[in-house]
């Protein structure tokens, strides 16, 4: 599947990713937040990380969503153009805060990992069917959505809804399902995330998430729909169930900093090689290089691997794949290497 939307129409560009973006606070070391004495401010967002990574690996990508018309909603604008991606479309309510949230250091699926949300009433959850600009939604080749706007207000949960009916002429649809227990008030969650996820061409989904399910196989079963599937298992791999045939490749060994962003980064690999129609398994090998190289850095977002370097890394043969293995600082230094050859 490669995106088959206007490539050269004004005002086309390559994805467009709509979701909340809110300023994280980074602690200054490890412990409880009760006793982290300072943090580090950053940004995260699910669709905007997306959007981010996709802008660094020379794509056009842009973020459409809602902020604050405060100091945070304009760091938030600020940042997320520093990466390429064009944020004309965000809107600023007068009336609402931009969301932040603050985060213990650990790994996310640790015990110990503790997340504090300051989102209940924030610019975003205001979102609707008509606003944002609906024309701005969907000129894309691809739109990337994710199951965490369908849980920040009923209104956005519409707009989910109206974005993913299957219409003639609509953008392809790129869903993460994304499932965050703790941002769902009730127990419809799992049945919300399927139904979006049925209407969607193109799904991401964690193992760990899919609603107690224990195998790839078992989560294709459950979404049938899609014409792509990608399901997520951790450092295992990953698998893509398309119309033709099922792909598996490993995830190369990676030393972890943070177990934070990889999932959007990977979205944004895949997403990547997808709109280079590149075949299945290379997509699957630039998800997991994107993956990797979030892994490496304690915040969201890190600098992404130079395309050149990655084509190769991607092309190594099964064995040399096999053995690889990416720790923190990676991508530095291969930009660095691709920089010395470039100028010798």
């Amino acid at each position: 599947m490669t995106p088959t939307g206007p490539r050269n129409a004004p005002d086309v560009v390559d994805v467009v990713a709509l979701g909340e973006s809110m300023v994280t606070f980074l602690p200054s070391r490890p412990g409880r937040l009760a006793d982290v004495p300072s943090f580090e401010r950053g940004i995260g967002g699910a669709e905007s990380n997306v959007a981010c990574v996709l802008a660094a690996a020379g794509h056009s990508a842009r973020w459409v969503s809602r902020v604050g018309a405060d100091p945070f909603g304009d760091h938030l604008v600020e940042a997320i153009g520093d990466y390429g991606v064009d944020v004309a479309h965000v809107r600023r309510d007068p009336g609402r805060p931009t969301g932040i949230y603050f985060r213990t250091a650990g790994d996310r699926a640790g015990d110990a990992h503790e997340v504090a949300y300051y989102r209940a009433g924030s610019a975003a959850s205001a979102m609707t069917v008509t606003d944002p600009d609906p024309a701005a939604v969907r000129a894309g080749r691809v739109l990337h959505l994710s199951g965490i706007t369908a849980a920040l207000s009923g209104t956005c949960l519409d707009l989910m809804r109206e974005l993913t009916v299957r219409r003639p002429g609509r953008p392809l649809i790129s869903f993460d399902v994304n499932h965050r227990p703790g941002l769902w008030r009730d127990t419809t969650a799992p049945t919300v995330l399927r139904d979006l996820a049925r209407g969607a061409d193109l799904v991401f989904v964690g193992q760990d998430e899919a609603w107690g399910l224990h195998s790839a196989e078992a989560v294709r079963a459950a979404l049938p729909e899609p014409e792509v599937l990608v399901v997520k298992q951790g450092g295992a791999g990953a698998t893509v169930f398309d119309r033709r045939d099922v792909t598996f490749v490993p995830a190369p060994r990676v030393d972890v900093v943070a177990a934070v962003g990889a999932g959007d980064a990977f979205a944004a690999g895949f997403l990547s090689a997808t709109l280079r129609a590149l075949p299945v398994p290379e997509r699957l090998r630039h998800g997991h290089l994107m993956a990797a190289a979030a892994l490496t850095v304690p915040g969201d977002l890190a600098t992404a691997p130079a395309r050149e370097h990655a084509d190769r890394l991607v092309a190594l043969d099964d064995t040399a794949w096999g053995r690889l293995r990416l720790g923190p600082g990676w991508t530095e230094r291969t930009q660095r290497a691709d920089e010395e050859v470039r100028t010798s």
